[in-house]
């Protein structure tokens, strides 16, 4: 029961720390990643409420990894394959020399060889979850520099492997491993991320099809955890990183129908997780090792800062970055990692050096991740100008930036959407119809399935950026609720809505909504258009009357907008419609002057 207690109690430290600090922090403009560290700080080393903060982070590393799942939705597979180059090419230029020139560095204050060569390349990796919320933050995630900062951190996330390999046989853990053991490793590693491609690609699709047709919004929530934290969990029982496992399953539903829905889904439990994760950063500075080593600590954090900044501007000039570019990337990209952790811990166990030395190592890397709000800042005053900031990078960012976010799949939005489509315009369409997603697929229509009435929905589909919001769902009620979700959140958004009926459109006339159509209005005079060129009459008359009976709608419209819906019915007709009674049809005799043959007949 006392454990209980214990976790409820520091929960509720944790949480009360986020909700203060991290308002206080954006207010002053030093952004919310800042402000749970010094909740974390205040919460743990200081009030020592919390004393557990290494357990804590390794529960909130969670957040990291539905960081990473995140940033996959939003990287189709060929985006990834045009990333190669700075994945591979500047992340790998990165690490190397980095590391290369931190190694004879940490060699200044460690006696060992062995123990500066993990302690420069550990210092050498950066924290993904600070920088990607600081890009997040600031709405830089898709600009040019925030795609070469995020290849730099992928890089890392996979170059994390090798490195805890290295400690191992530093350590002298390897000495027992042979070739073969290797071999064996390496192979179940790609059979597993084969396993997960395949799973991407031909079963996730339909199992949420499946789960989607329960209308069972919980399930669908249980099934993305599930899937997110078992594609972690099955990279890191094959050594690899749980952030990559998480990455990949991302990346797989990149392109599935059901991205936006995920990503609404996940976004709630990675925003709490990944508060923590910060606030567990502040929870496990450990002030005395600060304290007694704090000359040390003071020259160390400038100097990792320092060199790892200049290599960053210098290996993003060389590459093709303007100088703005390469400040802002060496701005964010300065400080330790959280992987820094994970490997200064393994090498303490491997007895490559001692606990102390781990200590002292977190100690610059939390130091150092505590510097980096400030750095961003520093760059943003000083060298950076802010408008340049939000230049989108060319590429096809899911279709979430469309002009057009069409919610609602029916007869109606299936017709609109060709007219948008065939002008070449981008258009985001979501339904909360898994059987229609189905049968739209089998024409060449790619649909998300997401409920528009959630307003996470609606950003993770991207109607902040959308210039017309096209609301073309049939129920009357759901494209209420939907306008009421569109009106209250986006207040700036121009709503193009499909009426009911007559009432309907009054309704929504009132509401405000920029444009309404009823959805039988136009079919039903085209018909009669059609019908009287039928009988006879020319196509001039007909469009003539057609038109004239479309302007007398509008202008009863426009009076039972103010006089109520049964005002204006002197406008209904050109011509008064007397009803006649219904009379059974006399049967037709057949005219004798017309022989009617077999062939007829037939």
């Amino acid at each position: 029961m006392a454990t209980t207690t214990s976790l409820f109690s520091e929960t509720v430290w944790m949480l009360g720390a986020a909700a203060v600090a991290a308002p206080i922090f954006k207010r002053l403009g030093l952004g919310t990643v800042l402000g749970y560290l010094a909740g974390g700080i205040v919460i743990g080393p200081v009030l020592q409420r919390i004393t557990n903060g290494e357990e804590v982070l390794h529960v909130a590393e969670l957040g990291i990894v539905f960081l990473l799942f995140m940033i996959g939705l939003e990287l189709k597979p060929a985006r990834l394959w045009t990333m190669r180059r700075d994945i591979f090419g500047l992340g790998l230029a990165q690490v190397l020399v980095t590391g290369a020139l931190l190694v004879p560095l940490a060699h200044l204050a460690l006696s060992s060889w062995p123990a500066a060569l993990i302690a420069g390349f550990g210092l050498a990796l950066s924290s993904t979850a600070f920088a990607m919320q600081i890009l997040d933050d600031s709405g830089d995630v898709n600009t040019r520099y925030g795609q070469r900062s995020f290849s730099m951190l992928l890089f890392q996330d996979i170059a994390i492997v090798p490195l805890l390999a290295l400690v191992s046989i530093l350590g002298g853990g390897a000495e027992d491993a042979t070739a073969g053991d290797m071999a064996t490793n390496a192979a179940l590693a790609l059979a597993v991320i084969a396993a997960m491609i395949a799973a991407g690609r031909y079963v996730l699709t339909p199992v949420f099809q499946i789960i989607a047709a329960t209308g069972a919004r919980e399930v669908m929530i249980v099934a993305a955890l599930f899937l997110v934290i078992g594609a972690a969990m099955a990279m890191q029982m094959v050594g690899l990183s749980m952030a990559m496992g998480a990455f990949l399953a991302g990346v797989m539903l990149a392109e599935s129908s059901y991205r936006h829905e995920l990503e609404a889904d996940i976004e709630p439990f990675r925003g709490v997780f990944l508060s923590i994760f910060f606030i567990a950063v502040g929870l496990s500075l450990e002030l005395q090792v600060v304290y007694e080593n704090l000359l040390l600590i003071a020259i160390a954090v400038p100097v990792l800062i320092l060199v790892k900044a200049l290599v960053i501007y210098g290996l993003c000039r060389l590459t093709g970055s303007p100088h703005a570019d390469a400040v802002r990337i060496a701005a964010l990209l300065p400080q330790g990692g959280e992987f820094g952790f994970v490997m200064f811990s393994t090498a303490a166990a491997a007895g490559i050096f001692s606990n102390a030395t781990a200590s002292l190592l977190i100690a610059i890397v939390t130091v150092s991740m505590v510097a980096t709000p400030l750095c961003v800042r520093l760059a943003e005053r000083l060298f950076v100008r802010r408008e340049a900031y939000h230049e989108e990078i060319e590429e096809d960012f899911a279709d979430a930036g469309a002009d057009v976010l069409m919610i609602g799949f029916s007869r109606f939005g299936q017709i609109a959407a060709q007219i948008l489509l065939a002008s070449g315009r981008e258009v985001t369409i979501i339904d909360f119809s898994a059987e229609r997603i189905r049968q739209a697929s089998a024409f060449g229509f790619h649909i998300y399935f997401g409920d528009g009435t959630r307003k996470d929905v609606l950003i993770a589909a991207g109607i902040e950026k959308a210039k017309i919001v096209a609301v073309c769902t049939q129920k009357r009620e759901i494209t209420d609720r939907v306008i009421d979700v569109v009106q209250e959140n986006f207040p700036r958004a121009h709503i193009y809505a499909r009426s009911y009926d007559r009432g309907h459109t009054l309704a929504l006339r009132q509401r405000g909504v920029e444009y309404e159509l009823r959805e039988t209005l136009e079919s039903g005079l085209v018909f009669g258009r059609e019908t009287l060129i039928a009988l006879g009459s020319s196509e001039e008359e007909a469009m003539a009357i057609t038109d004239d009976i479309r302007k007398r709608d509008a202008k009863r419209l426009e009076i039972q907008a103010v006089e109520g819906i049964m005002a204006g019915a002197d406008m209904l007709h050109t011509h008064p419609v007397s009803p006649e009674p219904l009379m059974r049809p006399k049967r037709r005799q057949p005219d004798p002057t017309v022989k009617v043959t077999g062939k007829d007949m037939a």
